[in-house]
């Protein structure tokens, strides 16, 4: 097999992170996302993963707001049936395959033009794919703008500086006439603490972004509304964890503030 070695700056290479994650789930013996075709990416790609000291609440939170996600995204194109799905920040996420949307819908895998040009390379063109960087104006103009969207951003937020991921959700919201945004939201705390993980720290990275009131995307300017808030601490797919984090984990639901701080998703309509 050719494996290919990325070419990546330390943002982009979070997304081998999240590969990884996933990849390691599908081989599990009670496995939350269960998706193959990431194990058979990760064995493509020419990288040392031992570096990235992967421990199992990573891959087990990676692996459950991976489908969490997917569930929202299968909700909205089922009543949807014409809509255009944006996977923000994709990297080698086969979120497309997963979801397998009707052939009416139009999804876009959308991220760097660097990492868009390795997911080319080892993924069939069954998505549109855009590089663009989504830190700049303008990167929805070769989106059709009359259909209603499902936008994804997951594990996105910490990583843009500033105000930059506003801007952009901003520039999502206000280009379509209605849809609906996911993402796991990160507390403020929770994105500080990212930094110290070790898997973060391997890679050099200080992510900082993140918001607490789950409303305060509301005063964005982007005429979102909140939808759904999902402690994933209290999903049932918790008893699949391995102990002791199984423990760990049911121990945290108990306390909504700490719930937060581990793993959300944040659903809004627009």
């Amino acid at each position: 097999m050719l494996r290919i070695r990325p070419d990546l700056n330390p943002i982009q290479e979070t997304l081998l992170l999240t590969l990884r994650a996933r990849a390691v789930d599908a081989t599990t013996r009670t496995p939350i996302l269960g998706d193959t075709h990431q194990t058979e990416l990760a064995d493509r790609i020419d990288y040392d993963y031992t570096k990235l000291k992967l421990k199992p609440s990573l891959i087990c939170g990676t692996a459950l707001r991976g489908k969490k996600l997917d569930e929202a995204v299968r909700a909205f194109t089922a009543t949807h049936r014409n809509a255009v799905v944006l996977d923000l920040g994709c990297g080698l996420d086969t979120r497309m395959l997963r979801c397998d949307p009707s052939a009416d819908v139009d999804w876009y895998d959308i991220d760097y033009p660097e990492v868009i040009e390795l997911r080319g390379q080892l993924l069939p063109h069954s998505s549109h794919l855009l590089g663009v960087d989504l830190t700049r104006p303008g990167w929805t103009e070769r989106l059709p703008a009359d259909r209603p969207a499902m936008i994804v951003a997951e594990g996105l937020l910490p990583f843009l500086p500033g105000d930059t991921f506003h801007t952009l959700i901003r520039e999502a919201t206000t280009h379509f006439p209605a849809g609906e945004l996911a993402l796991n939201g990160y507390t403020r705390f929770a994105a500080w603490a990212m930094k110290y993980h070790p898997s973060i720290k391997a890679l050099g990275i200080s992510a900082a972004q993140g918001f607490d009131d789950p409303h305060e995307p509301e005063a964005w300017g982007a005429g979102l509304k909140l939808i759904e808030e999902q402690l994933l601490t209290r999903a049932p797919e918790v008893a699949l964890f391995p102990q002791p984090l199984r423990a760990i984990t049911r121990a945290t639901a108990l306390s909504p503030a700490l719930s937060r701080q581990a793993n959300r998703i944040l659903r809004y309509a627009f």
